[in-house]
């Protein structure tokens, strides 16, 4: 599934910069539904808007984003599978990616309890970037793991945590804004550098500075 929200024109006359980022969680901590409210702006829960099925596999979504002073950053969004039997596709994805949000559900302590788990396995091809996303934060009453905790775990690893529900519409732009304000900070002390091919992190150039095709020099086709 991909689903694409533009923002304003890219104030960076230069282009724009592409960041791959990776979404890492136990099955049914109701990640479909922060992607679709990041992407579209749409909730669900009992307001009666529809949420997501579990994901299979891997789906994809984007966004773009203003990114001051840069400009602007189109974040693509790889939405992999929690369930045991899709592992394998998942760990393909970890060596090109600029960011990782790993995500876990407040009332369900299990799932916090695996985000090390998710983390080392990510780590190991060392992304620059990772943001902690505790979702349901609208769920007081049956909340079963406290902000203090998940802050001290981030300590620990060295993150950024963001609690947020989909349903409430509270702090899903954040989350996304914190992650890429990480990968835009490895940019700045020279972790990541944008790539031409398949890489997490590329410069896209606006039509004005293309080549123009009788110019241009042939480029190997991207087999990623």
């Amino acid at each position: 599934m991909e689903t694409v929200r533009d923002s304003p024109q890219d104030p960076n006359p230069e282009g724009h910069f592409q960041f791959r980022i990776i979404v890492l969680r136990d099955a049914a901590v109701g990640k479909s539904s922060l992607l679709h409210c990041f992407a579209d702006g749409l909730g669900g829960g009992p307001d009666g808007a529809a949420t997501p099925g579990s994901t299979t596999g891997v789906e994809f979504y984007s966004r773009s984003i203003l990114m001051p002073p840069t400009g602007k950053a189109k974040l693509q969004l790889w939405d992999m599978a929690g369930q045991e039997q899709f592992r394998s596709i998942t760990r393909l994805f970890y060596r090109s990616a600029a960011g990782v949000l790993l995500v876990f559900d407040l009332t369900n302590r299990v799932s916090f309890e695996h985000v090390t788990e998710w983390y080392c396995e990510a780590a190991r091809d060392q992304p620059p970037a990772f943001v902690l996303v505790g979702h349901k934060c609208d769920l007081v009453a049956e909340r079963t793991v406290s902000a203090e905790e998940a802050r001290h775990l981030t300590a620990t690893l060295g993150m950024a945590f963001v609690e947020t529900s989909a349903c409430s519409n509270l702090s899903v732009e954040l989350a996304f804004q914190t992650l890429a304000g990480g990968i835009q900070l490895a940019f700045g002390q020279g972790i990541l550098a944008p790539h031409q091919g398949c890489d997490g992190t590329r410069l896209i150039p606006n039509q004005s500075h293309r080549q123009p095709l009788a110019g241009r020099v042939p480029q190997e086709r991207c087999r990623c």
